[in-house]
């Protein structure tokens, strides 16, 4: 795939994602039911495609299978403790933890396939997150302990879901990523459905306009799901982390238009520079693709 192509995707995937906070804020329905039937719509809505490609199950073996798994547990991890922090918090708060994602990734990324990252790459995402920062610091509401919770709740999830990408890294080469999404938008469906169970949360009896934003959920934001695990078979999970910095920005500024959250200027300036920030490492990554594509002159 060219890398103008990844870049294009990626923007989208930005754009699509942002509005996932708005959903769940508009909704009045438990974090783990939302996740829940997000999950479930999303692999109805791939039912077509799997369907055509239902061949590919043969592929999946024991370990995949049981990587598959684990990934959808990471994937159920996140969203539920991400939509609960999206409970107690504004959008601001709650997503600027997510700037903290591509720091867990590139940890994780080195820990477990000895992946290093350039140093203009780390400075890329220094600049990114301080523009982040800035986007949500006047939202951190310290002295409220819900807020507080809820902070804690959206780091939590960007562990959760850096170990989703981890895994997915290694396991979406072996099956188209339309399979691989499905087998693991499966699996978080179920973990959450067993939690829900559990816990005596009620499965069913939400009204049409939950449904409405059950089916939103599934759409939008869990599109850019589906082109994350295609594009894992072209860049690394550091990349996809870094790409959703740009959800803080785009999340921030949709609820200033939809929900009414103020947006103070320091809030606005920090946004630039978080986009500035995912702009450059788009970039870098384009030119760095290109060196080593180039072919050597010396083996011709």
């Amino acid at each position: 795939m060219k890398q103008n192509q990844t870049a294009i995707l990626l923007i989208i995937s930005i754009i699509a994602i942002s509005f996932a906070a708005i959903f769940v804020k508009w909704s009045d329905a438990p974090a783990t039911i939302l996740s829940m039937n997000r999950m479930y719509l999303a692999c109805l809505f791939l039912l077509p495609i799997i369907w055509i490609n239902r061949k590919e199950f043969k592929k999946i073996g024991r370990k995949e299978a049981l990587s598959f798994i684990l990934s959808g547990a990471c994937l159920a991890a996140h969203f539920a403790l991400w939509f609960s922090s999206l409970k107690l918090t504004t959008v601001a708060s709650s997503t600027i933890i997510l700037a903290l994602q591509p720091i867990v990734a590139m940890v994780g990324g080195f820990l477990i396939y000895k992946e290093r990252a350039s140093r203009a790459v780390i400075v890329t995402i220094g600049i990114s997150i301080i523009g982040v920062i800035m986007v949500g610091w006047g939202d951190f509401g310290l002295d409220d302990p819900s807020v507080l919770i809820g902070d804690l709740l959206s780091f939590l999830c960007v562990i959760a879901v850096v170990g989703y990408l981890l895994i997915g890294q290694n396991n979406v080469k072996k099956v188209s990523h339309w399979v691989y999404s499905f087998c693991v938008f499966l699996s978080a469906g179920l973990w959450l459905n067993i939690y829900n169970l559990a816990a005596g949360i009620p499965i069913g009896g939400y009204d049409f306009d939950e449904w409405k934003i059950f089916f939103l959920l599934a759409i939008f934001p869990t599109l850019a799901h589906v082109i994350f695990n295609m594009l894992l078979n072209y860049v690394n999970t550091t990349t996809i982390s870094m790409s959703v910095l740009g959800e803080p920005v785009g999340a921030t500024l949709l609820a200033v238009w939809l929900l009414g959250e103020k947006l103070s200027p320091l809030q606005m300036v920090g946004g630039a520079i978080a986009l500035l920030g995912v702009l450059l490492f788009l970039i870098r990554q384009n030119s760095e693709y290109r060196v080593e594509d180039k072919p050597d002159k010396r083996e011709a």
